[in-house]
């Protein structure tokens, strides 16, 4: 069997070594006799799971003690219609600073709940760019002040962490956690989908400063209140086990890789590679985002001729390199260069888009 580099957006690439520990252990782990995903949540082997992948990611991330972590189904987009439920009262304002398509899915889910307020956007630009903090709209009374930190369909990053005074930072990080290091002291809420660079799809990771907890919120389903998550560990429910069991095999091969910092020098290697491909090229492709906020994880890019690409999708993936189709909402190519994807893949997606030029240019 040979494994093609896949570039794909989420559910994205995992590594070979933790597919294939999963797939040793998936008949009968640990010796119990048993699946992972037949066992009880409640017993204690998938106790000692949750407490290893817990401890795991606070060391990956640097996670201070006063944070609460919890991994919960639903994704990132049940976790924006939560951020309003648990952290503003009814009507209440709460700031979103809107740089692309889940800055816009995020307002929308908290519209119901909240006055939700676009104090910044960088729609009427395309979303090409972040908007400089000294033209956002900020209150000092809002619940709190909501990003993206990485666009996975536009590739726009922050590479900054913004200074929104004493009002909560609440960030989606979902394409670019663990990808470098960051100050979680900064934030009070970062909330992530782990199936672009922690694992599988199917569980969501939440880190909750605990003072937030204290805030009463709005009228909600115990099931909704992520007081009684962390209250019980996470398993108020039954889990998604079998993503979270997977969530830690990638927490422990993150940490053996060298952590963030590895993986930040290694983001820079990858993303580099494709960008001077494309900056390279004579403007037969282009990236549309500002240079300081270009993304690192997902590198949106067009073709000169729109008619190329569907050829180049095709040729690209009879090379081995496979989910380059780009979001249907901007259209073009898209590479993703998660944290498991490896340097040969962005180097191999360099050298095609070279060669595909001198062949088509």
């Amino acid at each position: 069997m040979t494994r093609a580099f896949n570039f794909s957006a989420g559910p994205a690439t995992l590594p070979e070594s933790v597919l294939r520990q999963a797939q040793a252990e998936m008949l009968e782990w640990n010796g119990v006799g048993a699946s992972i995903v037949e066992i009880s949540h409640r017993s204690a082997d998938f106790m000692a799971v949750a407490e290893q992948a817990d401890a795991d990611l606070r060391t990956l991330i640097g996670i201070p003690d006063d944070y609460a972590v919890l991994f919960l189904g639903g994704g990132a987009t049940t976790q924006q219609a939560l951020m309003p439920l648990n952290f503003a009262a009814p009507g209440q304002r709460a700031d979103y600073v809107v740089t692309g398509h889940w800055g816009k899915t995020a307002v929308k889910q908290a519209k119901p709940y909240v006055d939700a307020q676009v104090v910044a956007s960088g729609e009427a630009g395309g979303f090409r760019d972040i908007p400089a903090q000294d033209q956002w709209q900020l209150s000092r009374d809002a619940a709190y002040v909501h990003i993206t930190a990485n666009e996975t369909i536009h590739g726009v990053e922050f590479r900054d962490v913004p200074d929104v005074g004493d009002v909560p930072l609440i960030a989606d990080f979902s394409s670019s956690i663990a990808s470098e290091p960051i100050d979680v002291s900064r934030y009070g809420v970062i909330y992530a989908g782990a199936q672009k660079n922690l694992g599988p799809v199917g569980v969501a990771v939440v880190i909750i400063r605990r003072d937030l907890l204290e805030r009463a919120g709005q009228p909600r389903a115990d099931i909704f209140d992520y007081r009684s998550h962390v209250t019980r560990d996470s398993m108020l429910n039954t889990p998604p086990t079998w993503n979270w069991y997977l969530a830690g095999l990638m927490f422990k091969w993150m940490l053996a890789q060298g952590g963030v910092e590895a993986f930040a020098k290694l983001s820079a290697a990858k993303s580099a590679a494709i960008y001077e491909a494309i900056d390279g090229s004579g403007g037969f492709y282009r990236n549309d985002v500002a240079k300081a906020v270009r993304s690192r994880m997902n590198i949106p890019f067009f073709l000169a001729d729109d008619a190329l690409n569907a050829r180049f999708v095709a040729e690209s993936r009879a090379a081995g390199l496979l989910a380059l189709k780009g979001h249907k909402a901007v259209g073009g190519i898209r590479a993703s260069l998660y944290n498991a994807m490896p340097l040969e893949g962005a180097q191999a997606l360099a050298a095609f888009m070279r060669e595909f030029q001198q062949r088509n240019g």
